[in-house]
């Protein structure tokens, strides 16, 4: 990670101890000065345990890029303390005055929580355009980092109610369910490992199937591979299959809606038992008038004839029908799995429709998300399968220990059980940092070091 060039050195005098700091004009940076001078103990010390992560991301240097900041700017540090306060699934934060006190602030180097003005003014100073890139080369950096696994990639809208006084467009959340305003963010999310890809935020107007397509240009751009898009029934469009069709790298996979010429169809088939109770067949498929040929893959289910069901995809692939439907439409799932493990970090509420605030905050969060994923790949396997509330609660949140400065190092204790913890990873941090290549000093603190102590 690229550094700063050197800064002048400040001594600063508490009870404690005397240390020397790099000066900078931050409005409150004696106060983050004054705080690693002195020992800080709190509920918050398990936040720590993400900044290693972060450095690995190059999560600073996204920041610095997104608010064109430099190292001893205030905006990248209000972005940081937005990553943070997503990672800790706490809403409003920003109003709990005493998380200052529990280093939860410090995390971010600062000495105070952030206003709500301040966050709004952030974002809404940035463009869509600059969050879109922000979120693709995230991307960039974890498939660098091997979160991504396959070419099987699911998508899905993901819709949050509502509460503006605007004059909007209503969509229904489910079929039973009246009509109401809301936002739509559409998500692709990596079949194999369930990590999200990248995401596309529209108002309710949207339709699907162009979202779809937008949403598909910046996975594209992520992964340049030829991949296979799995989807539900909500995107069976002919505007996105054949806006699909003639994309290349990118081939398509989706239930058939059961109107009535795809059901005769469906029935008319010659199917080829592969299984006990299961058969498939293909044909041809067109939409009305349309000129471009998709397979339409049929499923019938059953032994006895008045026992068969059957349901139709249609695809875009050349793959095999039993390899396409027994092994990668399965993946599908994986984004509902990520909707159920991960809408706590600021994915289930939406405050305001400005939608420079919310792909800013949307961006955000996807780099708090990335970051809990690489801490989840350090903790035992039973805390792996916590969702993201539960891991904020039991380790980022309420971890119990203290944060102190010895010479040029930030040295976070942990007292009691940390079983969900291997030490011998966190022990001699800066070490195996510099193993993996990146460096350990950290710019939003001054340039100190971090490592671990259990007791």
């Amino acid at each position: 990670m690229a550094s700063e060039p050197e800064q002048p050195i400040e001594i600063v005098k508490t009870k404690r101890k005397t240390i020397t700091v790099p000066h900078t004009p931050l409005a409150n940076e004696r106060g983050v000065r004054q705080m690693l001078a002195q020992k800080v103990s709190g509920g918050c010390t398990g936040l720590w345990l993400l900044i290693p992560e972060l450095q690995r991301l190059g999560a600073w240097e996204l920041l610095k890029g997104w608010t064109k900041g430099t190292d001893r700017d205030l905006d990248p540090r209000i972005a940081l303390h937005m990553v943070c306060e997503s990672a800790l699934c706490i809403p409003r934060v920003r109003r709990k005055n005493s998380l200052c006190h529990q280093g939860f602030s410090l995390a971010a180097g600062l000495a105070g929580l952030v206003s709500d003005r301040q966050v709004h003014r952030l974002c809404e100073k940035h463009t869509i355009g600059q969050a879109r890139q922000l979120l693709v080369q995230l991307g960039w950096q974890r498939g660098l980092l091997g979160h991504y696994d396959g070419r099987v990639v699911a998508v899905d809208p993901h819709r949050m109610i509502s509460r503006s006084q605007r004059v909007m467009p209503k969509k229904k959340k489910a079929a039973e369910l009246p009509s109401e305003k809301m936002l739509q963010t559409f998500f692709s999310v990596c079949g194999k490992t369930g990590q999200p890809i990248t995401a596309y935020i529209s108002s309710t107007g949207m339709p699907t199937g162009l979202a779809t397509q937008t949403l598909m240009e910046d996975t594209g751009r992520i992964l340049p591979q030829r991949m296979l898009v799995v989807a539900d029934k909500e995107h069976f469009t002919r505007q996105l299959l054949e806006g699909l069709a003639t994309r290349p790298g990118i081939d398509l996979l989706v239930p058939a809606l059961h109107f009535e010429h795809v059901k005769a169809t469906l029935k008319s088939m010659s199917y080829q038992r592969r299984s006990a109770g299961y058969a498939i067949a293909e044909t041809s498929f067109r939409f009305a008038d349309g000129q471009v040929p998709f397979r339409l893959l049929g499923q019938r289910t059953g032994e006895r004839r008045q026992d068969y069901q059957y349901q139709g995809f249609v695809t875009t692939s050349g793959k095999d029908p039993v390899e396409l439907l027994c092994r990668d439409y399965v993946d599908r799932w994986s984004v509902e799995e990520f909707f159920r493990f991960e809408n706590k970090m600021g994915l289930n509420r939406a405050g305001t429709l400005n939608l420079n605030i919310r792909y800013g905050k949307l961006a955000l969060a996807m780099i708090a998300q990335a970051a809990t994923y690489g801490l989840r790949q350090n903790l035992d396997t039973p805390y792996q399968s916590w969702n993201a509330e539960h891991l904020a609660r039991e380790i980022l949140g309420w971890a119990d220990g203290d944060i102190r400065v010895k010479d040029d190092t930030i040295v976070v204790t942990f007292y009691g059980d940390h079983d969900h913890i291997d030490p011998e990873r966190y022990k001699n941090l800066p070490k195996i940092l510099q193993a993996e290549g990146v460096d350990p000093r950290i710019p939003w603190l001054y340039n100190f070091k971090l490592d671990f102590r259990f007791k």
